[in-house]
């Protein structure tokens, strides 16, 4: 069964069934703009097998793999098999080593950086993907004594999944620009932080700030304007609340639990909002009414 290959901050393997069952029943084209694991999309591709996505995310690294899982993964496969022998095949110290070897080596062709991505999601602390001022890769090595490296199976089942999906590395307003009616657009931005110390900055080279929640925003309200449907995840904060209330969308308080986190009193779950626009868009909600924040 296809699910997440990937360690992911934020993955929403636990709400998909939830999103999934309040998609439209006629959706054309699946759309998600901030990809990350594809958690969500995965769902879709079990339950819905053949249809058509658009898959995008500003981490090109993630996508580069994701495009070689998808043309690629025998090859992938091989190159992680080696990668996880070598790895294996050393003591602890030495892992450690090798590990941050495999850090400092970006890779010479796709083959290699997606193996090399996978890798070090796997063994590195936490299973966080961040990055410093430069782009380059700083976690430090992790803890665990026996990292699955490769998942052959797992793999496979992605990639056939990704057959039908288009793949993309850019702004996500450019994505949202491209949905049309009768594809449903679901949107898991980088969240706005709920204290000033809480805030992750480091999943690609630039900042989502308050600027970008506000752009967010604004591709929601353009979307429900061309009539696509579209639901939004973020975190239940005044600000976020701020943004969407009083336009007339359906704002509900979903709660999730948090599986990656350097300390696990951050593990509890919080609460997070879900929003959609399906009444705006002519489309019957699943509990029949909106909510309002």
């Amino acid at each position: 069964m296809a699910r997440p290959f990937l360690k992911w901050a934020g993955g929403k393997a636990k709400l998909a069934p939830a999103i999934l069952a309040a998609a439209p029943p006629g959706l054309s084209r699946y759309v998600e703009p901030f990809a990350g694991a594809a958690a969500v999309f995965f769902a879709f591709a079990e339950a819905r097998p053949g249809l058509s996505s658009l898959l995008n995310d500003a981490n090109h690294e993630l996508i580069e793999t994701f495009t070689v899982l998808r043309d690629q993964p025998g090859s992938l496969s091989s190159a992680l098999a080696l990668l996880s022998s070598a790895y294996y095949a050393r003591d602890p110290v030495a892992r450690r080593d090798f590990y941050y070897e495999a850090r400092s080596n970006p890779g010479a062709t796709p083959l290699e950086r997606a193996a090399r991505f996978i890798f070090l999601n796997k063994t590195c602390y936490n299973g966080l993907f961040r990055v410093n001022s430069s782009g380059g890769f700083n976690v430090p090595h992790g803890r665990y004594k026996n990292p699955r490296i490769l998942d052959e199976n797992l793999l496979l089942a992605c990639s056939r999944a990704l057959q039908h999906a288009e793949l993309r590395s850019e702004d996500f307003a450019e994505t949202c620009t491209s949905a049309r009616p009768g594809d449903f657009v679901y949107l898991d931005p980088p969240y706005h932080p709920l204290t000033a110390t809480a805030n992750f900055t480091g999943y690609t080279r630039a900042d989502f700030g308050r600027a970008d929640q506000l752009r967010l925003r604004d591709a929601f309200e353009s979307l429900t304007a061309r009539g696509v449907a579209a639901m939004l995840s973020n975190s239940d904060h005044e600000y976020v609340r701020g943004l969407y209330g009083g336009l007339g969308y359906r704002v509900r308080t979903v709660t999730m639990s948090r599986a990656i986190n350097s300390r696990g009193s951050a593990r509890s779950p919080i609460p997070e909002l879900l929003i959609d626009n399906f009444e705006r868009v002519g489309l019957r909600s699943p509990e029949g009414s909106a909510g309002r924040p």
